[in-house]
């Protein structure tokens, strides 16, 4: 089947980049011709045919837009089986909504302004809900939200979940690379240590964490990993009295090496549709601590492999991160048995469904 991809550049393997690459590398394991539609930045991929989305220099709201017009006037064209767009744009057959609905979005987060670019980003938001055939929700939470706001019929939705590369993020991990890594940062084995990954700090909950860290153990670490706004969180962790307990690694590209060196990973989200976290600290055998705002929260075994808290309970959030122990072979073996049924074929397999329902699609499963 000939399958065109609209998707951002995935040069940096962040969460949305892994899930992205991981899929496209599988629908070319499993037989598909993929295109890739994307704008300057994205490298080359084996097995995938590269097309640029030439998008000029443009104020935000302007580029959305712009995009969105592109790929409409593009996919007129009926070249491919089947057009999936990962991105808020017009006239795919598949849109997958990775990151939710910018309308949750700015509820969860509480925006009172919502000027031009949250505007048109909502309007145009509308538009992808209405008028795509298959939309690909990636947790149940989604698919209902999805379905709350835009009143989008429930047989028009489908939950197919993200995959998980099992061999990078696995249990051996630990004691592969967890020493090397804690040495890095100067920390020894003993020393309790807590990891929060993610970017956009102020979404995924930072501040909790923070606040968490002042509540628990105090001779636990947090090891913080991720693109996003230090000021203010470094301003608060000295309010709290634990600056000195913080470390900020930024991105990383061999994140599978701090799972492995921390016994609890934190991600107190105000809003995150999934989480690739998620799947990569279980799958590394690494419980979770989560809030019932993340997709992700829906592979969590309530005191398992994890906890799942309110949003901005600090103390529910400290108590959970110091209960639950990697070092624990129950809890690293519920974490990683929670994360082996995601995987990249499954996800494929999953898609694969949703494509046979396309029009163009119908003649190549004949």
């Amino acid at each position: 089947m000939k399958l065109l991809i609209v998707a951002r550049p995935f040069v940096f393997h962040g969460g949305v980049e892994t899930a992205t690459a991981g899929l496209v590398q599988a629908l070319v394991r499993h037989g598909h011709e993929v295109h890739l539609l994307s704008p300057a930045g994205q490298g080359a991929m084996p097995g995938v045919t590269l097309h640029r989305l030439p998008l000029p220099p443009l104020p935000a709201a302007a580029r959305v837009v712009a995009q969105a017009l592109f790929v409409r006037r593009l996919t007129r064209r009926r070249a491919w089986d089947v057009v999936q767009s990962h991105e808020r744009t017009l006239g795919q057959d598949v849109f997958r909504a990775g990151e939710g609905c910018h309308r949750g979005y700015l509820d969860a987060v509480s925006a009172r302004s919502r000027g031009l670019y949250h505007r048109v980003v909502l309007a145009l938001e509308r538009r992808v809900f209405a008028t795509t055939p298959s939309i690909v929700a990636i947790s149940r939470t989604g698919k209902a939200e999805i379905e709350r706001l835009y009143d989008v019929p429930g047989d028009r939705v489908e939950v197919v979940y993200n995959g998980v590369d099992l061999e990078r993020f696995r249990p051996e991990n630990r004691a592969r690379l967890g020493a090397a890594a804690r040495a890095e940062v100067a920390l020894g084995k003993d020393v309790p240590l807590a990891l929060f990954v993610g970017s956009g700090f102020e979404r995924k909950g930072l501040a909790t964490a923070l606040e968490a860290l002042a509540l628990g153990d105090r001779a636990r670490r947090l090891l913080v990993a991720g693109k996003g706004s230090r000021r203010a969180h470094e301003a608060l962790a000295t309010r709290l009295g634990v600056a000195e307990r913080v470390l900020w690694l930024g991105p990383r590209q061999d994140i599978e090496r701090w799972y492995a060196a921390a016994d609890v990973v934190l991600l107190p989200t105000r809003y995150e549709p999934f989480g690739n976290v998620h799947l990569e600290a279980l799958a590394s055998g690494v419980p979770v601590v989560t809030t019932t705002r993340a997709g992700g929260a829906e592979i969590i075994a309530e005191g398992a492999s994890g906890a799942v808290v309110a949003p901005g309970d600090a103390p529910a959030t400290a108590a959970a991160m110091d209960r639950l122990r990697a070092e624990d072979p129950r809890v690293s073996e519920a974490a990683r048995r929670g994360a082996e049924p995601f995987t990249f074929a499954a996800q494929v397999a999953a898609l694969t469904s949703v494509y046979r329902t396309c029009p163009r699609a119908k003649a190549s499963f004949a």
